[in-house]
Order: structure tokens, then C-alpha cells, then sequence
């Protein structure tokens, strides 16, 4: 960490207006859907081969590495094949390849289970054999985090969203608050904690409100933070609420951080005895026609919700996947929405010419993780992979706010992006 950080964060504007008080989009499911086989990094172990009919709910695939995650189908139909596709990650992976046949035929893959009255191994099972994943955009395998729950003293919900134009956790919120309770109060038996806390900007006075009158009567307390960039990421917001550090998990800070979305799936998920098959993505930005939160099938290609969105209002767009600061440009529309996805930023088309550093050491005063992103550019320009090292790279999450706030226009976070390939080449 270098010692010229200064706030280690930046106030941006929302723009969350355009969506955040609108009734989501129910979108039909398509004709077609594709299904990424993979958790992450790791691919996922079809189960199922094309010609075979599945059901909602039908378990199709597997992740069985270190981690185990199982994926479900999110409709009715037959299997097509697998066909390598590009992710929202820009990734060319695998897909399994659904054709839905509309008729909504379901099997339920487990057994609905009161939390109350199960015991924690139960009820850490359940979590795993339900294929629970964050849903906040990291996908990561949740009953990982709930393996050891040793000395946490404090377990939170995350409900803040910071990227601006996302709604889709707010929307769900409000849409769900009592998935979102029993998803929570069951997180917090598994996580054996002292305390629980759901968590959400200050700025929003309508979901407080509701969530503490949802809550009213259980340990869960409802705590807000500034609307600052990026409050939402773990280590931001466990020092936020805990006033502590940690090297590399939040159980070092003695905290479990949970996405508020993940929460409610796996209270649907304990009450109904159901997958995930849907996800509430936020279609938004400058160049969208009618911005909206959309309710999608997994596996339903980006364009689909792009066009229940009125589609473009520009010829020439940048298409994120995810929010405007961390999520990818990406060339096309594609790709499809997969478990982890929850944005659609779209923005007009604007060329900034960039300049000469200018010395000026913004970028680091806001980089949440305290690294120096302009030495780290210039490393990677001429690939010092030594100097890579000591900049200590690969802790990057890749916000955006050194581009965002870099006077000269550099895309700070693209260099760094390519000096984490480049040093995960190196080390292949």
C-alpha cells in the first residue's frame, strides 16, 4: 500500500433514478437458451447430452473440482448440444444449448427445509446441493464461506450497490423482502455469528424503511453507509462497518459478506425448493431507450433484454456487462445472461483523446486497494514483470476510479487489466 493513498474513494453520480422506481420487465423466456458451463475460472461437467428432455430444475451440470456447484436448468425442453460461445466475461467457453418448449414442466431438484428446525450440517448441505453462487457478480461457490465459521463475529448483507445505473439488488429488495428475511436469519445460523447487519446506502430512505420494519423483532440490524464509490466492495464496506483490515478473506476481519440477491435466492430456495432460474439485471445508461430492470431466464441472450428496453438510441454505443466502472466492454450483445450477471450498462459512444501523465497522483489517492495504478501502467508497457510483482498487481479489483478520475484521460484500469494477463502468462 502506498503511503500517498488519500480517501481510497470518490463520490459518483447514480443515475440510478432512470430505473430504481420502476416496475421490472418480466421477460418471456426465448426460444433458445445457453447455459455457460462454468463457475468462475473452473468449468462445469455437463450432465446431460444433446436429444435428452430436462425439466425445471433438472440438474444439468456440475462443477467438481476443489469446489462443488451444481447448475439447474432454468427451463423445460431438450438439449441440444454444447457450443462454445463468448461470456459476459469475454470468455470463449462451453455452453450447454436448451431449446425451451414452453410448458414450464418442473421438478423440483430438493426438498424445501425449514431453517429454524434444521441443524447446521443440514442446513449447510442444503446450501451447497441448492448451487448457491454470489450473485453480486462474482459467482463464487457460497457454502464455501460458511464451512468454518470460526470466531465471525459479525455477518453481513450486502445490499449497497455501489456502480452507478445498477438497481437490480434495490429492486429485488423491495420486490422480496421477505425471501430477503428468510434468507438472511438462515445465513446467520450458518454463519454462527455474534452479530448480523443488512446493509444499504444511506440515500435510500423508501428500502430502509422497509427492511426495518421486515425486520422488526429479529437480531437483524439495518445499517447504512455513505454513498460513496466503491462502499459495496467487501473490504470497503467490512471497514466501513467493522473499522477493520484483512489480507485476503473477510473472516480474517472476523466478518462473512454476503450479496442481499444471494440471500433471496437461497430463501427461495429454503421455501420452495427451487434454483436459481431467473435473474433481475438492470438494463440502463445513456444510449438504452426505456432503461428498466429486467426479470430474465438464465441463459437468455443480451440482446433479448436489450430490445425489451426499446434498444439502442445510438448507432455507436459501449456496451458494458455489469455497471459503468467494473464492468467489461464488451464488442456485441451476444453473449447471455449467466447466474452471476446483473447489468447492462449501455452509453454513448464519446472519444477522449488522453494526454501525458500529468504527475498529478489522483489515482492513487482514490484506489480502494491502495496501489500506485499509474506505476503499474508504465510497467506493463514495457513488461516488468519484477516491478509487476512489487506493485503487488494482481490485488487490482479493477473499479475503474483511476480511469474515472485520471485528468488525462489514460485508461489506467485497461493497463492494468493487460499487466494481469500478462503476469498470469508469465506464470504459465
Amino acid at each position: 500500500m502506498s503511503f500517498l493513498t488519500g480517501p481510497m474513494h470518490h463520490h459518483l453520480e447514480g443515475h440510478k433514478d432512470l430505473t430504481n422506481h420502476k416496475d421490472p420487465i418480466v421477460l418471456a423466456e426465448p426460444d433458445d437458451l445457453w447455459i455457460p458451463l462454468v463457475n468462475g475460472n473452473a468449468p462445469c461437467t455437463p450432465l446431460v447430452s444433446a436429444g435428452d428432455e430436462v425439466k425445471v430444475g433438472t440438474k444439468i451440470a456440475e462443477r467438481n473440482d476443489h469446489f462443488y456447484v451444481p447448475l439447474y436448468s432454468p427451463v423445460s425442453g431438450k438439449v441440444v448440444g454444447v457450443e462454445k460461445r463468448m461470456t459476459a466475461a469475454m470468455k470463449n467457453v462451453d455452453h450447454l444449448h436448451i431449446q425451451s418448449d414452453h410448458q414450464d414442466t418442473t421438478e423440483k431438484p430438493f426438498a424445501p427445509l425449514d431453517y429454524e428446525t434444521a441443524d447446521w450440517q443440514t442446513l449447510e448441505d442444503f446450501l451447497k446441493n441448492s448451487g448457491m453462487q454470489g450473485l453480486g457478480g462474482a459467482g463464487f461457490p457460497t457454502y464455501v464461506k460458511y464451512l468454518k465459521p470460526e470466531n465471525i463475529q459479525c455477518l453481513i448483507i450486502n445490499g449497497v450497490e455501489c456502480e452507478p445505473y445498477l438497481t437490480a439488488d434495490y429492486r429485488n429488495m423491495m420486490n422480496n423482502l421477505e425471501l430477503l428475511k428468510v434468507g438472511t436469519l438462515a445465513f446467520f445460523k450458518l454463519s454462527k455469528a455474534q452479530r448480523v447487519c443488512v446493509s444499504v446506502k444511506e440515500d435510500k430512505a423508501d428500502l430502509i424503511a422497509e427492511l426495518k420494519k421486515t425486520f422488526e423483532g429479529t437480531p437483524v440490524e439495518i445499517r447504512t453507509v455513505p454513498d460513496i464509490y466503491p462502499a459495496g466492495w467487501e473490504r470497503t464496506l467490512v471497514w466501513l462497518l467493522e473499522h477493520k483490515r484483512y489480507d485476503r478473506l473477510p473472516a480474517e476481519a472476523g466478518c462473512i459478506v454476503d450479496n442481499a440477491s444471494t440471500a433471496i435466492a437461497f430463501g427461495d430456495a429454503l421455501q420452495n425448493g427451487m434454483p436459481i432460474t431467473r435473474k433481475v439485471v438492470t438494463v440502463s445508461g445513456d444510449a438504452v431507450k426505456d432503461p428498466h430492470n429486467v426479470i430474465a431466464t438464465v441463459g437468455t441472450p443480451a440482446s433479448a433484454l436489450i430490445e425489451a428496453c426499446g434498444g439502442y438510441t445510438e448507432e455507436n454505443v459501449v456496451l458494458a456487462a455489469g455497471g459503468p466502472m467494473m464492468g467489461m466492454a464488451i464488442p456485441n450483445d451476444k453473449f447471455v445472461i449467466g447466474v452471476p450477471n446483473n447489468g447492462l450498462t449501455v452509453l454513448k459512444y464519446v472519444k477522449n483523446p488522453d494526454i501525458k501523465c500529468l504527475r498529478c497522483g489522483k489515482c492513487t489517492e482514490v484506489c480502494p486497494s491502495g496501489l500506485e495504478p499509474v506505476r503499474i501502467n508504465n510497467a506493463e508497457k514495457v513488461k516488468d514483470i519484477e516491478t509487476l510483482k512489487k506493485l503487488d498487481t494482481q490485488s487490482c479489483i479493477e473499479c475503474g476510479l483511476c480511469s474515472y478520475i485520471c485528468p488525462s484521460r489514460i485508461d489506467v484500469t485497461e493497463g492494468i487489466r493487460r499487466a494481469k494477463r500478462y503476469m498470469a502468462l508469465v506464470k504459465k
